[in-house]
């Protein structure tokens, strides 16, 4: 009897992965897809310095908070707070450069991620220890961490001028024609994608996503996980406000304005379930990849600036319905495998 249901585990879990390997594969063409779309109009869009910097680059931050948004995702929940955590530490880091002179960027970086760990466990602890729905937790810290900001700037900005040569080259610079941000947001990805699968923790969160009662029950630490994957969330969006500051130069209240829905999107529309349990953070930084690439290409295509938001609504709902009709799928199979034992 145990062996046998070991069998049926690895054969749910061999099935669960190749679905997760075709829908990243699927989001990697459409993406080849309307880059090839995009280049064929205006060859510039690829193959110019600007156009293949713009390509790498500008995703690049999004990935980030879109890799803390999967991880959350994956447990059940979601964090509607993450671009305000983005405007509020992409503006502490100009505050800091602008403020105390001769700062070293290392710290400037850690204490930014520091607030958004800690903005991150706000919200895990209400959700986690208060057990209130994480929607309306952080639909609430999303406004509370954006009036911090409005009050703390109020009309002023950060400008490129405050901010050291050294910390902009961050934004622009290059390493073999890759930018430096997209290196940065590469190895936080390898990092991520390697711990939760191959670490207990990470699996985890799977399995809390799958069926958060169940994992009570068998035991799993669903608080601490919880609590780990806001503060996850929190620390890379925080990351993210660094570069943010870094990229734009000029930082005010209103940064990462909207953030939050392109994160969730870019999760979404790379496979991650909004149900909980299934996706990876692969498909999170493809997804993110695809929507701003979309938002680039479709005005090089001369399609019109409200086609633009129709385009990323239609994905999210193919996404969701296919993730729909997948489980719909897999529980089937599920049945059947079991009336036929």
């Amino acid at each position: 009897m145990t062996t046998t249901t070991a069998l049926r585990t690895s054969s749910v879990t061999t099935t669960l992965a190749a679905i997760g390997r075709a829908r990243e594969v699927g989001i990697l063409i459409a993406l080849a897809a309307v880059i090839a779309a995009a280049t064929i109009k205006n060859p510039a869009f690829l193959f110019s310095p600007d156009g293949w910097r713009d390509l790498l680059l500008t995703p690049s931050i999004l990935v980030l908070v879109a890799i803390g948004e999967s991880i959350v995702i994956m447990t059940r929940n979601v964090d509607l707070s993450v671009g305000s955590i983005v405007g509020l530490t992409a503006y502490l880091t100009g505050r800091l450069f602008s403020d105390v002179p001769g700062i070293p960027i290392p710290v400037v970086v850690l204490l930014a991620v520091l607030l958004g760990a800690v903005l991150g466990i706000i919200n895990g602890a209400l959700v986690a220890l208060a057990r209130v729905p994480a929607m309306v937790i952080t639909l609430g810290t999303l406004y509370a961490y954006r009036g911090i900001a409005v009050v703390w700037a109020g009309s002023n900005r950060v400008n490129a001028s405050d901010l050291p040569p050294a910390f902009l080259g961050l934004g622009t610079g290059q390493i073999l024609t890759i930018p430096i941000l997209t290196i940065v947001a590469a190895v936080v990805l390898i990092a991520a994608a390697w711990y939760l699968r191959n670490t207990r923790g990470g699996r985890e969160y799977y399995a809390i996503g799958s069926d958060p009662a169940a994992a009570r029950l068998y035991g799993l630490r669903v608080t601490r996980r919880l609590l780990t994957a806001f503060v996850l969330s929190g620390a890379l969006a925080g990351l993210a406000g660094v570069f943010y500051a870094a990229r734009y130069g000029t930082v005010d209240s209103q940064a990462g304005t909207g953030w939050e829905l392109q994160a969730v999107g870019a999760a979404v529309i790379g496979g991650v379930a909004i149900t909980g349990g299934v996706g990876t953070v692969w498909g999170a930084a493809i997804g993110a990849f695809l929507l701003l690439t979309i938002n680039r290409a479709l005005p090089v295509l001369g399609i019109p600036d409200f086609w633009q938001g129709a385009v990323v609504g239609v994905l999210i709902l193919g996404a969701i319905v296919l993730d729909r009709f997948l489980a719909i799928r897999q529980r089937q199979r599920l049945i059947e495998a079991r009336d036929d034992a």
